[in-house]
């Protein structure tokens, strides 16, 4: 097992709250995949107007944490941690399916798979669920760049 606790998740993201979706990497293998985790809480800014009257985390943001749960695993194989000039952009999103509303009290199991890289882009093959129940997957293709 290689897991990675919070404090590693944030040197691997540059991400902060509200935007830091990843609480903690349960195991990982570079260059092949990882397995995180996402606790979904009532306290999230986004649930006072998606749905009030029924909270649902919205997919993009399920995208979003897949993603981020890949850039983790790419650091990882690159064996370099994020700069400030660090960015690591979706390129594409392909196949998305949402299966299942992930709501507030939701442990979201997110699982990344590297399907192949090529001239800097790398392609995943993702999956969120929640209790064994397959919430969304999708295929996310990825890029690391540096700014200015």
């Amino acid at each position: 097992m290689n897991p990675i606790d919070i404090h590693g998740v944030l040197k691997h993201l540059p991400h902060r709250y509200p935007m830091l979706l990843i609480d903690r990497v349960l195991d990982y293998t570079k260059d092949v995949s990882l397995t995180a985790i996402k606790n979904v809480t009532m306290n999230e800014p986004f649930f006072p107007g998606h749905f009030p009257h029924h909270p649902v985390m919205p997919g993009v943001l399920i995208l979003e944490a897949l993603a981020q749960a890949c850039a983790i695993l790419s650091f990882r194989t690159m064996e370099r941690l994020p700069t400030e000039k660090s960015v690591y952009y979706f390129v594409g999103i392909d196949k998305a399916r949402f299966r299942r509303p992930v709501e507030p009290g939701d442990q979201l199991r997110l699982e990344v798979a590297v399907k192949r890289k090529m001239k800097g882009v790398w392609l995943f093959e993702t999956s969120a669920s929640v209790g064994g129940e397959l919430c969304a997957s999708a295929e996310l293709m990825c890029t690391y760049k540096e700014t200015a």
